[in-house]
């Protein structure tokens, strides 16, 4: 998943899965592991209100059950900060002992997978193992808590892109450049970018989003949608 518009995209996966089945929700757990120190906890108390307002306005509900399915639904939440890969890679072996205890978690959701890129680089020097070397790592871990726990993985990542003088597609270009093993474990990547705004978006901004899907045999099939961002959170339109 790539920027702009994409923490709230974030928002609008976390939602789906916290919020309650009488609300259209999933009512599944949620891991989110903050690399970018970008998660907005009013704002997503704000979404999940709005949300929850919505879903239950058939039902007689008081204020105060209406504070305790909010309760509820961010009890479903367990959030994580890293400040550096090495943080991130000890994080993922952790989540595989909290998996274990918590087999309710069913998405876990990176903010954003590329966050110390530039730092691993910078460290690396010219070795290309050694800059990859962590997040190599990563994504080994992430590899295995798919296939051992059947979870499902949102990571935004930035556009990071090698120099090059010669030409490239537009798929390459769209391309996050980050490790072999990194790209070996997407089947969808979703790349998000914002419309030119007239007077009525600039109150509600308008993203498109374009969904490419890879398989095994390397087919790719692609879609493109729109949404706005509302202080309800993501309107599909």
């Amino acid at each position: 998943m790539l920027f702009p518009g994409k923490t709230e995209l974030l928002y609008h996966l976390l939602c789906r899965c916290v919020l309650p089945k009488e609300t259209g929700g999933l009512e599944v757990d949620v891991v989110f592991v903050d690399t970018d120190y970008s998660l907005d906890m009013s704002r997503l108390v704000s979404i999940l209100d709005s949300k929850l307002s919505s879903g239950l306005s058939t039902c007689s509900t008081s204020a105060g059950s209406d504070e305790v399915v909010l309760r509820s639904c961010l009890s479903r939440l367990l959030v994580i900060h890293c400040s550096s890969s090495s943080q991130l890679l000890l994080t993922l072996h952790f989540l595989e002992t909290t998996l274990s205890s918590r087999p309710s978690v069913a998405l876990l959701l990176i903010d954003s997978i590329s966050a110390f890129y530039w730092s691993d680089s910078s460290e690396g020097g010219a070795s290309l193992s050694k800059r990859e070397e962590k997040l190599s790592k990563c994504s080994e871990l992430l590899g295995r808590l798919l296939r051992d726990y059947r979870i499902t993985i949102f990571a935004s990542c930035r556009t990071i892109r090698r120099s090059s003088s010669g030409s490239s597609s537009c798929v390459e270009k769209d391309r996050p450049y980050l490790c072999r093993q990194w790209q070996c474990l997407v089947t969808h990547r979703l790349l998000c970018s914002k419309r030119e705004a007239d007077t009525e978006q600039m109150r509600h901004p308008v993203f498109s989003i374009h969904t490419s899907s890879f398989s095994w045999t390397g087919t790719r099939g692609s879609r493109t949608s729109f949404f706005k961002v509302t202080d309800g959170g993501v309107e599909f339109i």
